[in-house]
């Protein structure tokens, strides 16, 4: 069935969701014509460039990573499109799940590069309670699904700092990734990455592959430390935590860098801090002003 189903098959209930979205339908129309305007220019049509983009797109492919975790890659609706998206943006995704009286809306971060033409892919982790994390993981190939609008964040610069470091946990290494991979393929931009990711089991090390490739490619400019909490035996990799024994020991020395955080409550909260009380990141000399939350 359709995401946006015909008001003579929603309940009354869901008629609010209707209203929302006929408004919405305004604002996309106006944008239809500025986009139009300039279809002429040669260039490949942006997706998702910015604002709305209230586009449906067909699922090419779904692929397991994990025991919870999936890959999907969805067509963009014509081959030379590109996505387009600034960094550190996130698409909102609209689904109406069956038996479901109100619609789920949640933002998910693309994996793919944002000039890979005809396609849009994300890595989706699949949460027991997750309304819209086990409505994705249930498509097939061939299914549908809208796609809002794009969520700008950081306005990244190429070469605005001199280094980075990217902390993340678990899922919330997708930022991270889109990141990495904007600025290491991008010619112009030298910046230097260290990167810092935890997670629970090695069946959660996420994107392992990709930034193996990455270290190989670019060895002075990109580092990166996995830590396992409950690693198998004979793991390769380190165990333990996010610490502040393990920043010390990995981050770089100079200060005059940037810090990128994205991790369950508790492991942002331990590291940034409270509002009134500092974290890790605070006693290594790294403020609030230096430190960005995705």
């Amino acid at each position: 069935m359709s995401t946006f189903r015909s008001l003579q098959q929603v309940r009354p209930a869901n008629i609010i969701g209707g209203a929302v979205f006929a408004g919405l339908g305004v604002a996309l129309y106006s944008r239809y014509m500025v986009t139009n305007a300039h279809a002429d220019s040669g260039a490949p049509k942006k997706i998702f460039s910015g604002g709305l983009a209230n586009v449906s797109l067909r699922l090419e492919s779904s692929e397991e990573v994990n025991h919870n975790t999936k890959r999907l890659r969805f067509q963009l609706p014509e081959a030379d499109n590109i996505a387009g998206f600034g960094l550190t943006s996130s698409i909102l995704v609209f689904s109406w799940p069956e038996g479901r009286i109100f619609p789920v809306v949640r933002p998910y971060t693309p994996i793919s590069s944002p000039n890979e033409p005809g396609v849009v892919e994300f890595m989706v982790k699949h949460y027991a309670a997750g309304k819209q994390s086990t409505h994705l993981h249930s498509l097939s190939p061939g299914s549908s699904l809208r796609f809002l609008a794009t969520l700008k964040g950081f306005a990244w610069k190429p070469n605005q700092y001199p280094h980075i470091t990217l902390i993340a946990g678990g899922a919330g290494i997708t930022p991270a990734y889109q990141l990495i991979q904007g600025i290491l393929q991008n010619p112009s931009d030298q910046t230097k990455i260290t990167l810092v990711y935890g997670v629970n089991t090695d069946a959660d090390v996420l994107l392992k592959p990709e930034f193996d490739e990455f270290a190989a490619k670019f060895p002075e400019r990109f580092r990166y430390t996995y830590t396992v909490s409950n690693p198998v035996p004979g793991s390769v990799y380190r165990k333990g935590y996010v610490t502040e024994e393990l920043l010390r020991e990995v981050m770089p020395k100079e200060k005059d860098t940037k810090v990128f955080v994205c991790g369950p409550p508790a492991m942002e909260e331990a590291l940034v801090g409270k509002r009134t009380k500092g974290g890790v990141l605070e006693r290594l000399g790294y403020g609030k002003d230096k430190v960005h939350r995705f």
